[in-house]
């Protein structure tokens, strides 16, 4: 697996072709800045490793503690967290949580101490109205999220798949349930052989 200085450095090695391939398939200068950007965000700071105490973890500095029942229901490396785009959309939906309690929170003290009179069918309007006006740019956000989490799941991947491959050959990379398969047929085989002697 490789280390969190080696995965900001792929983040910021392949930000010039995913801002390029964004451009060239959109020819958006806001299209691509949104997914350049998700691109930096996920891959610095909100990727998956935010499961464990890690780089990426660090880098919430004060805030960093809102990540702490994240990382207590959740085995690092797990496809929940590092999986394809179950694991940006679990991160979105539990920061996008954490930002509506503290939105209604806020809005509760206004209401209190300023006498603003604020619905919450006007604030759900809003909040729907906004997703559905600029789902485009949404999507591209996501897109970008979705990318430097990926950039930094493959390469724990592929770092170990490496790793596997140089301790064990090919049979290090091959599936592990064909493996453990073969392992459990050579030893009820050996334990026959030795009921018969």
């Amino acid at each position: 697996m490789p280390s969190g200085r080696t995965h900001d450095r792929i983040t910021l090695w392949a930000l010039p072709m995913v801002a390029g391939v964004s451009f060239w398939q959109t020819r958006s200068g806001n299209v691509t800045l949104l997914v350049a950007g998700g691109f930096m965000f996920g891959g610095l700071m909100f990727g998956p490793d935010l499961d464990i105490y890690s780089r990426q973890y660090q880098r919430w500095g004060v805030l960093r503690w809102i990540w702490l029942p994240y990382q207590k229901s959740l085995r690092h490396r797990s496809f929940l967290s590092h999986g394809p785009i179950i694991g940006t959309t679990l991160r979105v939906v539990y920061l996008s949580s954490l930002l509506a309690v503290v939105a209604m929170v806020m809005v509760a003290v206004a209401e209190k101490l300023w006498n603003v009179t604020v619905t919450w069918q006007d604030l759900e309007g809003t909040v729907g109205r906004s997703l559905s006006s600029y789902a485009t740019e949404c999507f591209a956000l996501f897109l970008g999220l979705e990318l430097g989490a990926m950039s930094h799941s493959l390469s724990d991947w592929g770092g170990s798949a490496y790793k596997r491959f140089r301790k064990q050959g090919v049979r290090g990379i091959l599936p592990r349930s064909k493996i453990k398969k073969r392992k459990v047929i050579s030893r009820s085989t050996g334990a026959r052989k030795n009921q018969r002697r």
